[in-house]
């Protein structure tokens, strides 16, 4: 019998992400793209910092990375947030060759490690590193329209303002991604505080700008990908 209603459906708006067990994400680990050796030594490299390291995205999300700049043709990346080059590797890694990402820390340490990596991996070419306080760098960028793609996975109280810079930016039909849009779920929770307040103001931010239409996934800690609306798309 075919069912002639809503309500006589099974509840439309169930919980159909999985909550993973350690096998099952290791099961959906072991089916993204392997991981190159110059992304193993990284990976590793990484790992030797201590908890610091968490820091680093997960691979299955540099995958995707990688696959949504060939999806895209995108051809110039900003990205707010280096850490150790492991997803601007993925960037790269997903480049023409006379592509470029622009990425912003402020640590020479860190940023050290990702430079030894983007050399192994023959992409240094296709990265330019800024090193100091993000919003300046942004703010110094053209104001053209011509940012193919953006990341942020920074400071979680910046975000608002690396949002507010980028978007006038990014040309039409372009992409602005946000990493650790859940928080570890807490922002989720009306009560948040601290980053997951922070995280949870910038996610409100994102919903009401309507230059942007967006959907937030559940890779990893949650990512929000949002894209530009080109002029016939405006609400």
């Amino acid at each position: 019998m075919i069912p002639t209603s809503r309500q006589t459906l099974p509840d439309a708006d169930a919980v159909k992400t999985v909550a993973m067990t350690a096998s099952q994400y290791r099961y959906l680990a072991d089916h993204a793209e392997p991981a190159t050796p110059a992304q193993q030594r990284l990976a590793q490299h990484t790992r030797e910092l201590g908890a610091v390291a968490e820091m680093r995205i997960p691979h299955e999300q540099a995958t995707f990375l990688t696959l949504l700049t060939r999806i895209t043709g995108a051809r110039r990346i900003v990205e707010v947030g280096t850490f150790t080059g492991y997803s601007t590797l993925a960037f790269a890694l997903g480049l023409p060759a006379d592509g470029t990402v622009l990425t912003c820390d402020t640590s020479r340490e860190w940023t050290t490690i990702a430079r030894g990596a983007w050399q192994e991996a023959g992409v240094a070419d296709r990265i330019h590193l800024a090193l100091g306080p993000a919003a300046d760098t942004l703010r110094a960028l053209p104001e053209r329209q011509e940012i193919d793609m953006a990341f942020l996975d920074a400071d979680k109280p910046g975000y608002e303002t690396y949002w507010d810079l980028l978007v006038p930016r990014l040309r039409p039909g372009g992409l602005l991604l946000a990493d650790n849009v859940l928080y570890g779920g807490h922002a989720a929770d009306p009560e948040a505080n601290g980053n997951a307040a922070a995280i949870r103001r910038f996610n409100t931010r994102v919903r009401s700008d309507l230059r942007m239409e967006s959907v937030m996934l559940p890779i990893a800690d949650g990512m929000t990908l949002a894209r530009k609306r080109l002029p016939a798309d405006q609400p």
